[in-house]
């Protein structure tokens, strides 16, 4: 089981605090660095409200860093052009040497086009499977020859297709959410993994096996695919501690214990070995406070050993 740290910054972190972060999180033997992609907060979050670009961030980090993994959980196609997507990763792909993942999903968040001025269509599930098949054509266009696409919602013509990603045929795309036909669909079709977020075990298992029927439905191997769950996390060695972390994110202790990885180390480790039961491979730990360096400590001491 890899452990991979994902956080929220539009709650309220710039740039410096991301760095202190993802520099932890490789120093202390995570498998990742994640972040939203989002613009605005969410909710009562306290605090000035960090607006930054997640993948103007993951360049940064790209050349901070030189192990983990980072990526974004979950892009919206909403926010750039599937051209413009295709360059940017690769090109952090490149900055990283080969570490870049790429979550992609259709956006949701209303209020936050409306605060940047970005459109937010109704249709956009179908712009989601054109920028998957346009992100991926691009990027397996052998470099002798050019890529088009004369879709409905995207036009591209005699694309030179660069820059590359350093990892071929191309950066792991990871696609999550709980939509019963079309994501399990486009998992099988264009993913590497499949995400299923913030449930409790049994709706992840019936998640995880729409996806792997999707797999067989095409002919794929649904061992190809990799399966992973997102929980947010608020582990202490004492109910003390646990208390004060919950308190700290706006939360209550037996709502994170029944909707995430809370309690002490043995606590978090027994619930991630449930989700291991029915095959995750990969966990996204929610960190929501992010000046929290010592509960990072703690979930690398005494729960990162046991999975």
């Amino acid at each position: 089981m890899k452990l991979r740290i994902f956080t929220e910054p539009q709650q309220g972190a710039d740039y410096d605090t991301l760095l202190a972060i993802a520099k932890a999180t490789e120093d202390l033997g995570f498998d990742a660095f994640f972040r939203s992609d989002h613009y605005l907060k969410m909710g009562s979050a306290s605090g000035r409200p960090g607006s930054t670009d997640a993948w103007i961030t993951l360049a940064g980090l790209a050349r901070e860093t030189s192990r983990i993994r980072l990526g974004t959980l979950v892009s919206p196609v909403t926010f750039r052009l599937p051209g413009v997507l295709a360059i940017q990763v690769a090109q952090v792909d490149q900055m990283s040497g080969g570490r870049v993942e790429l979550g992609l999903g259709t956006g949701w968040f209303a209020d936050e086009h409306t605060a940047y001025g970005i459109p937010f269509p109704e249709q956009r599930f179908d712009l989601f499977e054109e920028q998957l098949a346009i992100v991926t054509g691009l990027w397996h266009t052998p470099e002798d020859q050019t890529f088009s696409y004369p879709g409905k919602h995207y036009q591209l013509v005699d694309s030179p297709a660069l820059p590359k990603p350093v990892q071929r045929p191309n950066p792991p795309i990871i696609i999550g959410g709980g939509g019963a036909k079309r994501t399990p669909r486009l998992a099988a079709r264009y993913a590497d993994e499949y995400n299923f977020g913030f449930q409790q075990v049994e709706p992840t298992a019936a998640a995880f096996e729409r996806a792997r029927e999707a797999c067989r439905a095409i002919g794929r191997d649904p061992a190809a695919l990799t399966y992973s769950v997102a929980q947010v996390v608020c582990c202490g060695r004492t109910d003390a501690e646990v208390a004060r972390r919950a308190q700290a994110i706006g939360r209550e202790v037996d709502e994170l214990k029944a909707n995430g990885l809370a309690g002490s180390p043995d606590e978090v480790v027994e619930k991630i070995a449930s989700f291991a039961a029915i095959g995750a491979e990969r966990v996204y730990l929610q960190v929501l406070d992010l000046t929290d360096l010592a509960h990072l400590e703690l979930l690398a001491a005494e729960v990162l050993p046991h999975v």
